[in-house]
Parts: C-alpha cells; sequence; structure tokens
C-alpha cells in the first residue's frame, strides 16, 4: 500500500514512538553539526527540547513526560562521547548497485575507528530509541546495518565491517563485526528479495485490468494476525481489522 498502491491510501494517525524517535535522532544531528566549542551536554538537551515533536502522544502532559525523558537520554548519551572526534558521516545517504538491484539507505552516523584490528576501519552506528531490549543478534541480523555497511564502504572507498546499536534508553551498545562472505550473505538475501517483489509487482499490474482487487489479493495475500493493530493501513484491511486490536498512537512507548 505504501509502495504500490497509487495513489497509496491514507494512513492511520502518527505515531508517538516515532514522534520520541525522530526527535532523538534530530537532536543527535543537530549536536553534531554544532560548531565544536558548542557540543556541550547542555546543548544536547536543549536541541532536544526545541525540536519536540508532539504528534500522537495522548495529551499535553504525557507528551511533557516523555520529552523530559528523552532529554536524559541524549544528555547521557552525549556525556560519554568526545566532542572532537568527528564522525564521518552525519545522517549520511550511502548507496551501491548490482546487477539485480540497487540500494540506498540514510546511515545516522558514520564513524572512523583508528584501533579497529586489521587497521582503520568506517563504523555503522544507528540510534534505537525503541521500548523493547536489543542482543548482539539484532546487530549481527540485520540486513538493513549489513547494507549500509557495504555501501558506505564502497562510496568511501574504506573498510566498513562493524556495525553498532546504540540504545538510548539503557545506554547499551550492541555491536557485530561482519565479514566479507557475511556482508556477501546478507547482500544475496537482498538480491533475491528484490527479484520476488519485482515478479509480483509485474503480475499484478498484467492482471489489474482484469480484476483488481483479485489481482491484489492473489499476489499479496492478507496474512492477518495481532501484529496488525500496527499498521499504518488497518483501516482499509477487512481481515487485518478482524484480527488486531487497533492500538492507539501511543501504545508503542514504554509504560504506555
Amino acid at each position: 500500500m505504501t509502495y504500490l498502491d497509487r495513489p497509496p491510501p491514507p494512513k492511520g494517525p502518527p505515531w508517538a514512538h516515532n514522534s520520541l524517535g525522530a526527535s532523538v535522532h534530530n537532536a543527535l544531528a543537530g549536536w553534531w553539526r554544532l560548531p565544536l566549542a558548542q557540543r556541550t551536554v547542555a546543548a544536547a538537551g536543549s536541541l532536544l527540547d526545541r525540536g519536540w515533536l508532539t504528534e500522537g502522544f495522548a495529551d499535553e502532559t504525557q507528551s511533557a513526560q516523555y520529552r523530559e525523558r528523552a532529554i536524559g537520554w541524549v544528555e547521557g548519551y552525549v556525556a560519554g562521547l568526545d566532542p572532537a572526534d568527528e564522525p564521518v558521516g552525519i545522517e549520511r545517504t550511502v548507496a551501491t548497485r548490482t546487477d539485480r538491484v540497487a540500494v540506498s539507505g540514510r546511515v545516522d552516523r558514520l564513524d572512523s575507528r583508528p584501533d579497529e584490528p586489521g587497521g582503520p576501519e568506517l563504523v555503522v552506528v544507528d540510534y534505537k530509541t525503541g521500548r523493547h531490549l536489543l542482543t548482539v543478534d539484532d546487530a549481527r541480523s540485520s540486513m538493513a546495518l549489513a547494507l549500509y555497511a557495504l555501501a558506505a564502504g564502497r562510496v568511501l572507498r574504506r573498510p566498513c565491517h562493524r556495525v553498532e546499536l546504540h540504545h538510548l534508553p539503557t545506554g547499551a551498545v550492541l555491536a557485530w563485526s561482519h565479514t566479507d562472505e557475511s556482508l556477501a550473505r546478507h547482500l544475496a538475501r537482498a538480491e533475491d528479495i528484490a527479484e520476488e517483489c519485482a515478479a509480483a509487482d509485474e503480475w499484478m499490474r498484467a492482471h489489474l485490468c482484469r480484476d483488481p482487487t483479485s489481482a491484489y489479493d492473489e499476489v499479496f495475500p492478507p496474512r492477518p494476525s495481532t501484529s496488525c493493530g500496527w499498521c499504518d493501513y488497518l483501516r482499509h484491511c477487512p481481515e487485518g481489522t478482524a484480527a488486531a486490536i487497533p492500538r492507539r498512537p501511543w501504545d508503542g512507548l514504554s509504560g504506555a
């Protein structure tokens, strides 16, 4: 519904946890863009406070509660950073292509670590603000992080194998160092998915003139579950509506 339907159907209301995550990401990106002398702990909190996004919260009281919590996260996080350790990229777009797929994405932060085993390397840093606890396996198994590393290495012509998830609510850093072989496996998975998507798209469009509703359902059959309650398009899906309780916009917040 996001990528194939034209015009796309209207989404549901914005989610508070997305507003929280975007506010934190914007504050951290803004902090690194400040002149070196201005990269203080207080500045990080001020950026979060001024750029706070309020969409999706139950009311002003809940919004203020999470704003204060997020200020504590970013201030605690930057307190452990060296302001002079300039990243290679902030919100940097990287891309690469093969004969089968073209991929691009925006990396929260790209570091240069001279002390990596084997010499200086780029490191992909991804900020996380979700309520779920993360493990090293989340970093290892993430196709997105692997493709970021592969694309960053090709764009900047420097080795890039290490990926890190920085979970601001807990301060945890979950890291994984890929090999060339493991990056190639993630890329092969992405190529296979891309080919399946392209084939499904072509089949669907070839049958739209006959029966649009049937074409959609045959290529993309509904797979309803309780997770449908989180879908932006739940109101357009009878199967999902029957399978799940609609989530309130603030239900994704920790402690909500």
